[in-house]
């Protein structure tokens, strides 16, 4: 007798095929021109923002840090409530939470109600971030590493193009401009997704899958795991340093805020290079212990740039940023590359993403409590070049072939 499943919508592994090649590509589409955005939009016309509430740099820290904060709280929740209510629910409703941030935060009129819809914004953001990996996996079928490498593509041209937006509008207010426009593409994605419900209906896994071995053993007990964890933090946490930190770090050395959003746009653009390059290379290559290691090289190189020719080839600094942020790429198309199952896939990326952007998220609080003692940058970005050097040493570790499947079932 055929095996039924515990949930009468479920699809089963043969799902992906429900889902025409283009609409899968739209709905990957869909979601990952807003994975950053909401968040890269913040960072040129955080001045202003600021003053037009009357908060300082301590309330800076917290909007800069809340990101990583609520990507890990918000991903902690992300894997059991899929599991519950299957991937693709849960991720559209999460594109439901970020379009309501991103329609009405502009236009509120005090500093925690700001922040409580930006909270709304990351949320919405943290739940695809976490579960698209998997989703991709599930439904990608033989399309997973070229969905995997539009998702890590369009993920940097987000945070490339999200401070263009400040370049967008002038005159009073026109830092409400700059975030409300983001709502344009995430009311689109709610519409993308809900075609995406209809057709799939829940595909929550079935309860065999949820609990077999080896699924069911802590993935702490994965060195592998572990490495890519700390490995994600730490890039994660330079990103967000960057996001929120950067433009200001050029207006203090004397440049133009125009300066300042370029290249805060110049690093999410090689970003975008980074995403379409990073999951062909991780599927073909023997070893990635060179690529993390140059990428680690450059992200010291651009601080170091920062902090001793700050106003000299300013673009240049940002050029090796962004060749830094290519770790991100890096990690996220790890997750399904290191692991065999769809469901331990959610899993890792459950646990490599929300204690990653935990630690990712003490990083902006930290520069925001410093800057606002200090005023300077100097000791900031010291700490940024030692920060860029363990990444290095860790993300070799990370990158190793191996099956975190495998482990798993050895450590049970």
């Amino acid at each position: 007798m055929a095996q039924t499943s515990d949930h009468p919508n479920q699809k089963g592994p043969g799902a992906a095929a429900l889902l025409s090649a283009p609409l899968l590509f739209i709905a990957v589409i869909a979601v990952a021109i807003n994975l950053r955005a909401g968040i890269s939009s913040v960072g040129p016309v955080l001045e202003e923002t600021l003053a037009a509430f009357g908060a300082g740099a301590s309330q800076a820290g917290l909007i800069t840090a809340m990101p990583g904060f609520l990507f890990a709280l918000m991903g902690l929740g992300a894997v059991p409530m899929a599991m519950r209510l299957g991937l693709t629910r849960t991720i559209a409703a999460g594109a439901v939470f970020t379009f309501a941030g991103l329609v009405l935060r502009p236009w509120v009129g005090t500093m925690a109600v700001f922040m409580v819809l930006t909270g709304f914004v990351v949320a919405g953001i943290a739940v695809a971030n976490v579960l698209l990996p998997a989703w991709i996996k599930q439904h990608g079928g033989r399309h997973m590493v070229a969905l995997m490498t539009v998702y890590g593509a369009l993920l940097g041209l987000s945070g490339a193009v999200g401070p263009l937006s400040a370049l967008a509008f002038t005159g009073d207010g026109a830092w409400k401009w700059a975030l409300g426009v983001w709502a344009v593409p995430a009311v689109v994605q709610v519409g993308v997704w809900l075609v995406v419900v209809v057709k799939l209906g829940n595909d929550a896994p079935r309860r065999d899958e949820a609990t077999a071995e080896p699924l069911d053993v802590p993935m702490w007990r994965s060195p592998t795991a572990l490495f890519l964890l700390f490995f994600f933090g730490l890039q994660s946490m330079n990103a967000y340093i960057q996001m929120g930190w950067l433009p200001q770090i050029y207006r203090d050395n004397g440049l133009t805020a125009t300066t300042g959003t370029l290249a805060l746009a110049l690093v999410g653009s090689l970003n975008v290079i980074g995403g379409l390059v990073m999951p062909m290379l991780i599927a073909r290559a023997r070893t990635l212990t060179p690529f993390v290691i140059v990428f680690a090289t450059a992200t010291a190189a651009g601080y170091l740039g920062l902090l001793l020719a700050g106003t000299h080839l300013p673009l240049l600094w940002a050029f090796l940023l962004g060749i830094g942020g290519f770790c991100f790429p890096t990690a996220i198309a790890l997750i399904p590359a290191r692991s065999r199952s769809h469901v331990v896939t959610a899993k890792l990326s459950g646990f490599v993403q929300p204690y990653g952007y935990l630690l990712a998220g003490t990083g902006p609080v930290i520069v925001g409590a410093a800057y606002g003692v200090t005023g300077q940058w100097r000791e900031i970005l010291i700490a940024l070049v030692a920060s860029a050097v363990l990444m290095g040493v860790i993300g070799v570790r990370a990158a190793a072939p191996v099956t975190i499947d495998d482990e798993l079932a050895a450590s049970a």
